[in-house]
């Protein structure tokens, strides 16, 4: 909508504020007006004027025909659609109404949408179960984070633009002395690094206004690395991310969202650990992750990450799998470039020893593993911990595992210590107790789809169920 003299615009104001990470009292700062009146506006209690909307554009560098935008007729479409749901089949709500309720009450209907897409997750989650009879089935297909490892595992976790794009960027940022000293040069833009108190709990903080890239100081040497790079990336690779997250066609808003941060993930650490030398680096080391992270500055799940993209091609490198749980076995984090089995239904194999490491933290564990159908992986499995960096801050420690199939092996250093001992010789796991029809394995948390059980009074096995035969 054209530039009005004032509008009622408050919603948009308090998420403008918080995706800039700015309390209410330091906006007011910045706009010189008090924090009751930012409170008003973001109320709609009070419109926005013409001067404090350019006011608003001139002092975050903002896009007045973006500020000035209306979503009132997107949002009110989405709640039309959404209310056609047969769940509200005897509630008539006229268009009018729901038009009324997104221009004049947008934080209702945003509440709205939220909550009928969590039912439908939900929903879509326990047809899934319901149709395939298998415990804990995975994400639905729309999920955001369903879309987004779908988008990873279609390209293998290999971006050869941005690999391109990064090496570029890291010889530019040598050049200038450092990533400190880019923002410098480039830019004018200070890195200064500040309590967690100040940040209000965030980890990173462009202030345009000011001309500063704000970093937690209780973030380690690795992290603070990471968190500059990734900032470099969003403003200097923008148009590559959005030209790939383009890519994702038909995914969802969160969907994009999701892959667009992963890309700029991806870059960040590309950045950090440019992809020729780091590809010479591994096989120099032997794919040492510890050597690597010490030799770049990165931590050990960083470098680990890094090692699953090395798949440029003509400069292809070993293929791994990457795996990040937590100690109740959530899964937060799987890349696949290995061609490893892992189960999308029910949880993974205790026999494995990324499940068993938190016993063990900070040690390397080298273990060879073989899947029912005879192939081989070696896998290596470290804690990593992050949070911290302050007494009573969170601390969430995790596993991770880097798998390779057994005919690469040999280039590993870890394989070294620990030789390929052949057909049935390594530590037997399963995809999942579901889907392993092993029937001697006293691990085993449930049976086997497909395999009848049978009594045990006069018969008990050490297995936890007593199978029938084939």
């Amino acid at each position: 909508m054209p530039l009005q003299q004032s509008s009622y615009l408050g919603p948009r104001l308090r998420r403008l504020r918080r995706d800039l990470g700015l309390t209410q009292a330091q906006m007011a700062t910045d706009l010189e007006i008090s924090p009751s009146y930012v409170a008003l506006l973001e109320r709609n209690q009070r419109p926005l004027t013409a001067d404090l909307l350019l006011r608003l554009a001139r002092t975050y560098k903002l896009d007045l025909a973006q500020l000035a935008s209306s979503e009132g007729p997107q949002l009110s479409a989405r709640l039309q659609a959404v209310l056609r749901d047969p769940i509200f089949a005897d509630i008539e709500v006229p268009p009018l109404e729901a038009g009324d309720v997104a221009s004049h009450f947008p934080g209702m209907a945003e509440a709205m949408l939220r909550l009928h897409a969590a039912y439908q997750r939900d929903h879509l989650a326990l047809a899934d179960r319901e149709a395939d009879g298998r415990e804990g089935a995975g994400l639905p297909e729309d999920d955001p984070v369903a879309e987004a490892r779908r988008f990873i595992a279609a390209r293998r976790n290999s971006f050869p633009l941005l690999d391109d794009a990064a090496e570029r960027l890291a010889e530019q940022v040598a050049g200038d002395g450092g990533l400190e000293g880019w923002f410098r040069a480039r830019h004018q833009l200070r890195v200064r690094y500040l309590p967690d108190d100040v940040l209000m709990g965030a980890l990173r903080r462009y202030d345009r206004h000011r001309e500063e890239v704000l970093i937690n100081d209780s973030l380690g040497h690795a992290s603070r690395r990471f968190q500059l790079a990734l900032q470099l990336v969003y403003i200097v690779l923008r148009r590559d991310l959005d030209a790939l997250t383009r890519e994702a066609g038909e995914a969802s808003e969160g969907g994009q969202r999701l892959i667009r941060r992963a890309l700029a993930h991806y870059a960040a650490a590309a950045l950090l650990m440019p992809y020729t030398a780091f590809a010479r680096a591994a096989e120099t080391r032997g794919y040492d992750v510890e050597a690597l992270a010490r030799q770049f500055g990165c931590s050990f799940e960083q470098t680990a990450h890094r090692l699953t993209t090395l798949h440029k091609p003509g400069h292809e490198r070993v293929p791994f799998f990457f795996l990040r749980v937590d100690v109740a076995g959530n899964v937060s984090k799987r890349l696949d470039g290995a061609g490893f089995p892992f189960a999308r239904h029910g949880g993974g194999c205790p026999l494995w020893s990324v499940h068993s490491v938190h016993a063990t933290p900070g040690k390397v564990v080298v273990q060879w593993i073989e899947l029912p159908d005879g192939a081989r992986f070696l896998s290596i499995a470290r804690t990593v911990s992050s949070g911290g960096g302050r007494f009573g801050a969170e601390r969430v420690e995790r596993a991770v595992a880097l798998v390779c199939a057994s005919e690469h092996a040999a280039r590993l250093v870890y394989a070294r210590s620990l030789p390929d001992p052949g057909p049935g010789g390594a530590t037997p796991i399963g995809e999942g107790c579901r889907l392993c029809h092993r029937p001697d394995c006293a691990a085993r948390a449930l049976p086997p789809a497909g395999r009848a059980l049978q009594g045990d009074e006069h018969h008990r096995v050490a297995a936890a169920y007593s199978l029938a035969d084939m």
